[in-house]
């Protein structure tokens, strides 16, 4: 069982684990300034790529080096209300020496002093340590934690298919979503009101089409209702004509029976 045993191996020993981090955190951390003149310069600075495993386990080992970086400078913040601009080796140089304010100096900075040594002892390079003490730790100086980011790649190394990744440090605005989506805009009824009330009336006299159509239809109910009467009174007058005409023969047929007898 692997109780209490953190981390991964990497099918390396431990001093060939230390090697690897350092110099991947040296490549990482270097990466910061970009040689403009260099023809293989990198495209993105703070970035690097590595397989995914390895990025997970550089990560806590970077971190830990900027930490060391943001405690120095407040060290060294405090240090320099004691400092003196003067050249060294020069008498004003030499008189800041041998006064208190250089007891003084010499006490707020030592702080920052060891901890620069401790990241030193980690990279073993005076560039990279001065990248993350002058650079990183002004750059994170707000952020809580959290300075550098993971990335899975889709493509895989040739060779073995192993999964790649990118270990970049976070920046200001640089994972922003391209084509937001802009809010509704919110009308004021107030003004609504006024536009409706400022707007030109429309003259009366003039008919709008749909008064126009309602017209139309409402001759046409009423010619269609007064050709429904007039049927209904030339039937009317049929029947009733028909009516004496059959009175009358039945009158006939009596007066014929009466002189026969």
């Amino acid at each position: 069982m692997r109780h209490r045993m953190r981390g991964r191996k990497l099918g390396r020993n431990a001093s060939h684990r230390k090697a690897m981090f350092r110099n991947m955190a040296c490549s990482l951390i270097r990466s910061m300034r970009i040689d403009e003149d260099d023809p293989n310069r990198q495209k993105v600075a703070g970035r690097i790529i590595t397989t995914l495993p390895k990025a997970k386990e550089l990560r806590p080992f970077v971190e830990k080096l900027v930490t060391l970086g943001k405690k120095a400078a407040h060290h060294q913040s405090r240090a320099a209300e004691f400092a003196t601009s003067a050249e060294r080796n020069t008498d004003e140089w030499r008189t800041w020496r041998e006064s208190s304010q250089w007891n003084e100096w010499n006490q707020a900075i030592a702080p920052a002093l060891a901890y620069r040594r401790k990241a030193f002892a980690h990279l073993r390079d005076n560039k990279a340590v001065d990248i993350l003490f002058n650079e990183l730790a002004e750059r994170f100086a707000d952020r809580p934690g959290g300075y550098t980011r993971v990335v899975q790649l889709a493509t895989v190394r040739l060779g073995d298919a192993g999964k790649q990744a990118l270990i970049e440090f976070v920046g200001d605005r640089d994972r922003v979503k391209k084509g937001k989506r802009q809010a509704p805009t919110v009308v004021d009824d107030e003004k609504t009101t006024d536009a409706t009330d400022t707007a030109p009336a429309v003259d009366s006299d003039e008919p709008s089409e749909e008064q126009a159509a309602e017209s139309t239809e409402s001759e046409t109910e009423s010619s269609s209702g007064v050709e429904a009467t007039a049927a209904a009174d030339g039937t009317e007058s049929e029947s009733t004509e028909s009516e004496p005409t059959a009175k009358s023969d039945e009158e006939k047929s009596d007066s014929e029976e009466k002189s026969s007898s």
